[in-house]
């Protein structure tokens, strides 16, 4: 009992910490509005046209940016579905088997009917002991979270890089319309009030996040394009033919869909469109994997927007992998439309991420 509970202080106090930079932000945003609301637009800015047009397209930036903020910090990770999590049985045989080979041949046995085409880079199953599941394609344990899935997965990848998108745009709005009185200040071309002070640090605060969220912003922007996560930059994900840094990339077109959805008008809005269930991934592997259970077609040839590849067995849901075709779509005999979300997750962050999740 005593480990159990020291794991559950431990928890319990990673979750009070985690608050923290959140109330900070907060704080900050709270702040950044008072002073450009109030102390800028209708404190100092005289001009009656110009103060409304400010005041208009700061909200519309602001309302975008929160939004898509909350339902970044609010969206719960998806967890992998019950067909990866072992059964009481194959627990007990995995536990009772004390060589690696012998605890392979169970898991293998456990995978073959499963969508998973990634392997461990010495060629095994993938498999988590805490959870005691095997993983899925792209998926990992989250120490934050204590089981298999993600902060920044699946579920709000794609509200994730709208908060980056947004709050950008909020930072250069602000730093944009708030340079000619910043520079007003420095000229005393401002009134001797506490005005000026607000429009200073202002200036400052806005500018400085503009560049950090700009590299950031770049970065995920390149990372979608090549549908990788940042782990997959740094260690690129293995199958059975080797590791293939590029296995997931469908061309950009098809990769861009499947973080943002079919259709384009919600790319914008912080509203789940992405494509998927979290548990099953389309590859652009050549040779497709043996030991998973073809589809009745067998396997389809697909022209992906660059290069022409053949794509592996059918996933546990065909109707979430619409990217392998140009205009056919498999038919879904499971009526899964409305179950888009009952998945796991995507990616795992790396310590970048994570320490902008912190921030979150």
């Amino acid at each position: 009992m005593a480990p159990s509970g020291s794991r559950n202080i431990k928890r319990d106090c990673r979750r009070v910490l985690y608050w923290i930079p959140v109330l900070f932000i907060c704080l900050i945003v709270a702040w950044s509005y008072y002073a450009y609301v109030v102390q800028l637009c209708i404190e100092t800015i005289e001009n009656l046209g110009e103060k409304i047009v400010y005041l208009v397209a700061y909200h519309v930036f602001f309302i975008m940016f929160v939004w898509a903020y909350w339902q970044t910090i609010f969206t719960k990770p998806m967890n992998p579905l019950k067909e990866f999590h072992l059964s009481h049985l194959d627990k007990e045989l995995l536990e009772r088997e004390d060589r690696g080979e012998s605890q392979q041949e169970i898991l293998r046995r456990i995978a073959k009917d499963l969508p998973i085409y990634t392997r461990t880079t010495s060629g095994a199953i993938r498999y988590c002991e805490r959870c005691h599941l095997v993983k899925p394609d792209r998926c990992h344990h989250c120490s934050v979270c204590d089981k298999v899935n993600n902060c920044v997965g699946f579920s709000n990848y794609k509200f994730f890089t709208l908060f980056l998108a947004y709050s950008l745009l909020y930072c250069l709005f602000v730093t944009a319309t708030d340079l000619q009185y910043f520079i007003k200040f420095w000229t005393n071309g401002l009134p001797d009030t506490q005005a000026k002070f607000h429009i200073m640090f202002l200036f400052f605060a806005s500018s400085m996040f503009s560049v950090s969220l700009a590299s950031l912003f770049s970065y995920h922007c390149w990372l979608v394009c090549k549908n990788r996560s940042t782990l997959e930059v740094f260690r690129a994900p293995a199958f059975r033919h080797g590791t293939d840094k590029n296995g997931f990339s469908l061309g950009v077109s098809k990769n861009l869909r499947q973080v943002f959805g079919d259709q384009k008008k919600y790319w914008l809005l912080p509203i789940f469109s992405s494509q998927g269930d979290g548990c099953s991934f389309p590859t652009c592997l050549v040779n497709a994997d043996p030991e998973q259970p073809a589809s009745p077609s067998g396997h389809a040839a697909i022209n992906s927007d660059e290069d022409t590849h053949q794509f592996p067995a059918k996933p546990l849901r065909e109707s979430q992998s619409r990217l392998l075709s140009n205009g056919q779509t498999w038919t879904d005999s499971e009526g899964t439309e409305d179950k888009d979300r009952e998945g796991c997750f995507l990616p795992s962050a790396t310590q970048e991420e994570k320490q902008l999740r912190n921030l979150l």
